[in-house]
C-alpha cells in the first residue's frame, strides 16, 4: 500500500516543525508527505456571519470563522520550495492539495508527482480540468459528493487528460466515526470507475485503514503529526509517530496475506 502522511496544519505555523514532520513521515515508512496550498483570502471572506462561522457544538474548531481557521491552518507559501527539496533528499515522494487554479501554476514549477483534490472541492470542475490537463496522477477524496457528481468528477478528469486516476473514500467528519466509513464503497468505486482506489480516514487509530486494505483500497492518507501533545488545528485524529509506523507495517502484512484465490498445497 501506498501511505501518505498529511502535514496539513499540524506544523503549527512553525518552519522548523514542518521539517521534523517531514523527517518523521519517511523514518516511520510514509511513500509521500501530501501539504496543503492555499491561503485564507484565497477560500472565503473575513466575516463572522453565521454562513461563515463554525456552530458546531462537537466540532473541534467551534465557534471559529472558516477564515480564523484557514489563517491558523494554512502552509506558508514561501515554505512550499523549500519543504518539495527537503523531501527530495530524503527520498520521499511529496505532493498537495489544491484549492484553486493558481495553485496548479505555482506547483507545477516544483514538479510535484501527483495533484490531490480534496472532498470539499471535488465539484470544483475547473480546479479537476486544470489539474488534469497537467498529466500527472490525480488522486480525488469522494467526501461530501453524491454517486452523480464522483460521475462528473471522474468524467472531468478524463476528459482532460487525466490517465492515472485515483479516488479515496473519505468521510468528511474530524474525527470520523468508523459506523460512518462504509468501507465496502471502496470495491463498488474500483469495479465502476476502473482506477486505483483507496482511504483518506478520519478516524482514530490505525484499524479502519488497516481494514480497508483487505476490501481493496492501495492507497491510504492520514494526517500526521509526530505527537498529538504538540498540539496543532489537526492534531485530535492525526497519527502520530508510533502510529504511522504501525500503520505501515501492518498494512503491508494485510496486503501480502491477501494472496489469490487458490486451494493447492505450496511447496
Amino acid at each position: 500500500p501506498y501511505i501518505i502522511a498529511e502535514m496539513s496544519g499540524n506544523h503549527n505555523q512553525s518552519f522548523d516543525q514542518a521539517i521534523k514532520i517531514v523527517k518523521a513521515a519517511k523514518y516511520a515508512g510514509a511513500n509521500a508527505l501530501k501539504l496543503q496550498t492555499y491561503t485564507a483570502d484565497a477560500l472565503t471572506i473575513d466575516v463572522r456571519s453565521s454562513d461563515f462561522l463554525i456552530t458546531n457544538p462537537d466540532s473541534l474548531w467551534k465557534n471559529e470563522t472558516l477564515y480564523d481557521l484557514y489563517k491558523r491552518a494554512f502552509t506558508d507559501p514561501e515554505w512550499i520550495a523549500d519543504i518539495f527539496e527537503f523531501c527530495r533528499s530524503l527520498g520521499i515522494d511529496c505532493f498537495s492539495s489544491v484549492f484553486d487554479e493558481s495553485a496548479v501554476d505555482f506547483l507545477e514549477t516544483l514538479n510535484p508527482c501527483a495533484y490531490k483534490i480534496a472532498s470539499f472541492e471535488n465539484i470544483h470542475y475547473p480546479l479537476i480540468r486544470k489539474a488534469a490537463q497537467t498529466g500527472r496522477p490525480l488522486i480525488i477524496s469522494t467526501g461530501l459528493a453524491n454517486e452523480e457528481e464522483i460521475d462528473e468528477a471522474v468524467t472531468t478528469a478524463r476528459n482532460s487528460g487525466c490517465k492515472d486516476l485515483i479516488l479515496l473514500k473519505c468521510t468528511s467528519d474530524y474525527p470520523a466515526d468508523p459506523s460512518d466509513t462504509n468501507l465496502l464503497a471502496i470495491p463498488y468505486l474500483e469495479d465502476k470507475y476502473d482506477c486505483v482506489v483507496g482511504l483518506s480516514d478520519h478516524t482514530l487509530g490505525n484499524q479502519v485503514a488497516i481494514a480497508s486494505i483487505a476490501v481493496g483500497a492501495s492507497v491510504i492518507e492520514k494526517h500526521f503529526t509526530i505527537s498529538r501533545e504538540d498540539g496543532g488545528v489537526d492534531s485530535a485524529f492525526s497519527a502520530d509517530a508510533d502510529e504511522l509506523c504501525q500503520l505501515v507495517r501492518d498494512t503491508a502484512i494485510i496486503a501480502k496475506a491477501l494472496g489469490t484465490p487458490t486451494f493447492s498445497i505450496s511447496e
